[in-house]
């Protein structure tokens, strides 16, 4: 896989993720501050991923 692909593929994990949290957030409010936490980590720890495999490229 090339580079330019694992970014493409990290962007559409971190755009699904978001889409997930924004999903969570409207249809369950209910939800416990500890798994919201969670996703924003996780979509936070791609964003970093992807910026500094970005830096390789450059």
């Amino acid at each position: 896989m090339s580079l330019e692909n694992h970014i493409a593929k990290l962007e559409q994990r971190h755009s699904a993720l978001d889409n997930e949290l924004v999903a969570v957030l409207t249809t369950q409010p209910a939800t416990s501050d500890a798994e919201i936490k969670e996703m924003k980590l996780r979509k936070l720890q791609l964003k970093d991923q992807i910026e500094r495999l970005r830096g390789k490229t450059q």
